[in-house]
């Protein structure tokens, strides 16, 4: 189990999460965010992207880095961590 609630209140893990999927969808076609100058260059890049397996593929493990929590077995976060409602300081 994993404490969404608590990991979508750090905007660390937010920015992380939305890199996870930019990052190798921009690296895969060669292109950096500033080529992305409309919202239909955007759709079409999009569409591509999860046209193919291997860029989905890529996503998948990005975003799989983001979440797991690697001081602990599994995919789950720490007891401790399961039992947190606000950031710690």
């Amino acid at each position: 189990m994993i404490n969404w609630k608590i990991r979508f209140k750090n905007p660390l893990f937010i920015s992380q999460l939305l890199l996870s999927f930019i990052v190798p969808i921009l690296g895969y076609f060669g292109l950096t965010a500033q080529d992305i100058t409309t919202w239909a260059s955007l759709f079409s890049l999009l569409v591509d992207a999860f046209s193919n397996p291997y860029v989905v593929l890529l996503v998948v493990i990005s975003v799989w880095n983001a979440v797991i929590d690697p001081t602990t077995r599994g995919v789950q976060d720490s007891n401790l961590a399961k039992q947190y409602e606000f950031l710690k300081k």
